[in-house]
């Protein structure tokens, strides 16, 4: 995929992961469509990188649709990276001997699992309706899963089931999406430098920056935004989740 002169939507695109693959994006000569909460700083990003800003909820249709709509306007939808997500600490017993809480367990799977498939979808049905395919392509989506989906710890029964779900359906939707070309894969994070980081002390992150094989730190978000955008120039990759963590394998706890 040619990402100059194409439009881009990036959910999450306000902070961390998503803002600097907003960046990166933009750099590439994409223009941008960043799709966050309107909480966030996301009108201050999209005015920066001359891109638009659309206030929205993943899980919520219609906010979704609103960003969508905001970048066919701009020029045929051609990248999503779908960064959006929340993180959650839910155990399957608590130390007091009560049930894990529910609440925590759909809240996050919500947002995680049901807000990628929502982006998914809506996006999706954009880019399949672009006539005529360019390069044989008509797009590609990027979504953003976690090491977690393969070696969650102790605490993160709600973000391990939604990030597994995010593995699980992406080969299924490359598949499904092939006769519209449209590609799909993800990446899978290890320890990023994210606001999900930020109530960490600094020995707690040091203690979790020297656990990584190599290198031996936590990974700068512009390393993310490096493969999401190999991942959308990339036409032969399909279908795939990429783990991005310098070989890491987390333990239980």
């Amino acid at each position: 995929m040619q990402l100059d002169g194409s439009v881009a939507l990036v959910t999450g695109g306000a902070s961390g992961l998503g803002l600097a693959t907003a960046m990166a994006l933009a750099s590439a000569g994409a223009q941008v469509v960043v799709a966050d909460l309107p909480s966030s700083n996301g009108e201050k990003v999209a005015a920066d990188l001359g891109g638009r800003f659309v206030p929205a909820d993943v899980t919520d249709e219609s906010q979704v649709r609103s960003a969508v709509d905001a970048a066919v306007e701009a020029g045929p939808l051609r990248a999503v990276v779908h960064c959006a997500g929340i993180s959650s600490f839910t155990r399957v017993v608590e130390k007091s001997g009560e049930p894990g809480s529910m609440a925590d367990f759909e809240r996050v799977v919500r947002v995680n699992l049901f807000g990628s498939f929502n982006v998914l979808r809506v996006a999706g049905a954009a880019m399949a309706a672009h006539t005529p395919p360019v390069d044989g392509e008509r797009g590609a989506v990027v979504m953003t899963a976690s090491v977690a989906a393969f070696e969650g710890q102790i605490g993160q029964m709600a973000y391990t089931a939604s990030k597994g779900g995010v593995v699980a359906m992406t080969i299924c939707a490359a598949r499904d999406l092939s006769s519209k070309l449209i590609r799909v894969n993800t990446i899978a994070p290890g320890l990023f430098q994210t606001p999900l980081f930020d109530t960490l002390s600094d020995t707690v992150k040091e203690s979790l920056a020297a656990s990584v094989p190599h290198p031996r730190r936590m990974g700068d978000p512009a390393e993310y935004a490096k493969m999401a955008i190999s991942l959308l120039e990339n036409p032969m990759v399909n279908g795939e989740t990429v783990r991005l963590d310098g070989a890491i394998r987390m333990g239980p706890r």
